[in-house]
């Protein structure tokens, strides 16, 4: 069963040869990797394109992996420069709305009937619409945060932030996100 092969000896797989131990990886990480680079670029073709290109380095730079952070950590700072090197070829201008990745909850209460279900779904699409009308940046370090739940340390790594710098951007992410929130979405998401 490959979902317990942890990401180590998946790597130490590919490093012998192993294709298929690669493609696991590539497997367990592209929606990640697709989401992140998608609230850079904020194009659907384009954040595919970013994506692909990130896993082709980190195959080409997989010898380079020293372990010192989590494979994961060290895959987003590629995606997330990758991305960025993207847009700096790029003109930055389309942005699409429409995530098909993983919802963010808002409120579990537990409740499993229909129209909560529904209501749920309502807010989460409004959530992410919000989040698509953030900055690059905003929309990466809260996808970062709050999505993938990495740690501030962790968004250093990938993001070449300080830990200063870090914490300033998520504070202002939060406080533009409000802002959309309350002025766009206050009826979907109360």
């Amino acid at each position: 069963m490959s979902a317990a092969i942890t990401d180590e000896t998946l790597i130490q797989q590919a490093l012998a040869g192993r294709q298929a131990a690669f493609a696991t990886l590539l497997n367990r990480y592209e929606r990640y990797a697709f989401t992140l680079a998608f609230r850079l670029v904020k194009n659907r073709e384009d954040a595919h394109e970013v994506a692909q290109d990130a896993f082709l380095r980190a195959f080409r730079y997989l010898p380079d992996f020293r372990g010192e952070a989590k494979f994961s950590t060290w895959l987003y700072k590629i995606v997330y420069s990758t991305s960025l090197n993207f847009l700096r070829k790029q003109n930055p201008d389309i942005q699409s709305l429409d995530d098909e990745t993983r919802p963010i909850k808002i409120k579990d209460e537990g409740s499993v009937d229909a129209s909560h279900a529904m209501e749920q779904l309502d807010r989460n699409a409004a959530l992410q619409q919000a989040i698509g009308q953030l900055s690059s940046d905003d929309a990466a370090i809260i996808t970062l945060f709050y999505l993938y739940e990495h740690t501030l340390e962790e968004i250093c790594q990938i993001t070449n932030l300080t830990m200063s710098n870090a914490k300033t951007k998520l504070c202002r992410a939060r406080q533009r996100l409000k802002t959309i929130v309350e002025n766009k979405y206050a009826s979907e998401l109360v």
